[in-house]
């Protein structure tokens, strides 16, 4: 299996709450939409250190051709943009697990 961690810090100035909401939606939707999506977890972090990302994803596919195919969705595609407009920084892992 691979797993797929992105970390999302909004831009200074936004308004976390609402902006984490509104992703947690979009993203949690892609479970439907996206057939190489085995699993997906998103957390919206509790630290106020100025250091913390605000939003973490989860996602489990069971290659880099099911990876491939949920970034190259039209759905994520949709969220990549959104995300352009409002994401300060992103960080991101890419790793193989042993079956869950």
């Amino acid at each position: 299996m691979l797993k797929h961690i992105v970390m999302i810090k909004f831009n200074a100035g936004e308004d976390v709450e609402k902006l984490s909401e509104e992703f947690i939606q979009k993203l949690e939707a892609l479970e439907s939409s996206v057939d190489s999506l085995k699993a997906m977890e998103v957390g919206k972090s509790i630290s106020a250190r100025p250091s913390a990302f605000h939003l973490v994803l989860t996602a489990l596919f069971e290659d880099e051709a099911g990876l491939n195919a949920y970034r190259s969705h039209p759905d994520h595609i949709k969220i990549l943009d959104r995300i352009k407009e409002t994401v300060a920084a992103v960080a991101a892992v890419d790793y193989f697990v042993d079956e869950l």
